[in-house]
C-alpha cells in the first residue's frame, strides 16, 4: 500500500467532518469513473474515523453507498450511449477489450444478479456496469441493485474500518489479496461456462 495513502489518511483525520463526509462521497464515486483510485480503502478508513468519533455511522455508509451507486449508473449511461462500438478494435481503444468481452458473457449468464454482485467483484465493477449499459438493461431495477449492492459493501468496510480501528490497514491488505483472488474465480467461472456451452453445442 502506497505511502500517500498513509498520509491521505493523516489529512482526512484533521481536515472537518463534513469535507471528510465530501471526500467520502468523491472517492466512492469516483472509484467507478477511474478503477485504479482504491475507494475501499478509504471507506474503510471511514470506518476508522467512525470509531474514534471523529464521523458518523449512519452519514457515513449512507454517503459511501450513494457515491458508490452514483458512480456504477454513470457508467451504465455511458455504456447505453456508446452501444457494441465499445467492442470495435478500431473505436475506443482506451477500453480493456477482453474484460469487456469477459463482462458480457456474465451479463449474458447471470443477468441483473451480475450487477446485484457488481460490489463484491473487485476490479470488475466498471466493465460490468458499462456491459449492463451496452445491453440496455433496466435502469429501474440496475439502479436498485446497485445501491442494495454498495449498501452491503459499504457496511461490511465500515464496520470493518469500525471495529479493526488503528489496525485498519490490514484490512486494506486484506482486500488488495480479496481482489486477486475474486480475479481467479472469475477466470475459472468463465472459463467453465465458455467450455460448457462449447460442449452443449458439440452435442447438439
Amino acid at each position: 500500500m502506497g505511502e500517500w495513502i498513509y498520509s491521505f489518511a493523516d489529512w482526512m483525520t484533521v481536515i472537518p467532518p463534513l469535507w471528510a463526509y465530501l471526500v467520502i462521497l468523491l472517492v466512492a464515486w469516483l472509484e467507478n469513473i477511474v478503477p485504479p483510485i482504491p475507494g475501499d480503502i478509504i471507506i474503510v478508513f471511514g470506518g476508522y474515523l467512525v470509531g474514534i468519533g471523529h464521523l458518523q455511522m449512519v452519514p457515513t455508509i449512507i454517503l459511501s453507498t450513494i457515491g458508490g451507486a452514483v458512480g456504477f449508473m454513470c457508467v451504465y449511461w455511458l455504456g447505453v450511449t456508446m452501444g457494441d462500438a465499445v467492442f470495435d478494435r478500431k473505436r475506443y481503444r482506451w477500453l480493456p477489450k477482453r474484460e469487456m468481452r469477459k463482462a458480457r458473457v456474465w451479463i449474458h449468464r447471470w443477468g441483473y444478479g451480475a450487477v446485484l454482485a457488481n460490489r463484491f467483484l473487485t476490479g470488475a465493477r466498471s466493465v460490468i456496469s458499462l456491459a449492463v449499459g451496452i445491453a440496455k438493461m433496466r435502469p429501474w431495477r440496475v439502479g436498485l441493485y446497485a445501491t442494495l449492492s454498495a449498501l452491503v459493501w459499504t457496511s461490511l468496510m465500515v464496520l470493518a474500518g469500525y471495529y479493526v480501528g488503528q489496525n485498519w490497514e490490514v484490512v486494506a491488505e486484506y482486500l488488495e489479496n480479496y481482489g486477486i483472488v475474486v480475479g481467479a474465480l472469475l477466470l475459472v467461472l468463465l472459463l467453465g461456462y465458455v467450455a460448457r456451452r462449447l460442449w452443449k453445442q458439440k452435442q447438439n
